[in-house]
């Protein structure tokens, strides 16, 4: 399966900008409509909520919230991303699949959780996973400057704060070393 996951750059790259400019849209219409969309974000073990799992990355706390989001994403979206458009939208579905359902699962019942954090946390460990995988220089070197920009930022993230979404951080971080394990090259 890894060898279908092909290098087709440019369109991996536009995929990621449009993610972003999704969520800057979004926002955006968030702030006109004075927050309402807020209330679509994971819901814990609400049955009829299932589908705001999918929505939940692209929904944001205020402009702050965004832009802590957005800078992480673009760039740890755009390593991916050379590794083809097929690659980097595997890696993001599995990542906000792994990170949704996780919160859904284990966040209390009378919260709401949005924002893409769950993803960028995804990205960082699959980045890292991934040049432990493959065990290329140029891999692990990538995920090494993962954890030299971010690392402090994520163990960070994964403590109970209020406010802070750890559980979305939390499987969001699981799901980036499934799809490392899932989608990584191994070198021979």
């Amino acid at each position: 399966m890894a060898d279908r996951l092909g290098p087709d750059r440019t369109n991996a790259l536009l995929l990621v900008v449009a993610m972003v400019a999704l969520m800057w849209v979004t926002e955006i219409v968030d702030q006109i409509g004075f927050g309402e969309l807020d209330r679509y974000g994971i819901q814990p073990r609400d049955v009829d909520g299932l589908p705001e799992i999918l929505a939940a990355p692209f929904l944001h706390v205020g402009f702050a919230h965004l832009i802590s989001n957005t800078v992480p994403f673009l760039i740890m979206g755009a390593a991916i991303a050379l590794a083809g458009l097929v690659r980097v939208a595997l890696v993001t579905l599995v990542v906000a699949l792994v990170s949704g359902l996780g919160t859904w699962l284990v966040a209390p019942s009378n919260s709401i959780h949005l924002g893409a954090s769950g993803v960028v946390f995804g990205y960082a460990t699959y980045l890292v996973a991934r040049g432990l995988v493959s065990r290329r220089l140029t891999e692990l070197a990538v995920g090494a400057l993962v954890v030299i920009v971010w690392g402090f930022s994520l163990l960070q993230g994964l403590l109970p704060q209020e406010r802070i979404s750890w559980q979305a951080h939390l499987f969001g971080a699981v799901g980036g070393v499934i799809a490392a394990s899932l989608f990584a090259k191994r070198s021979r």
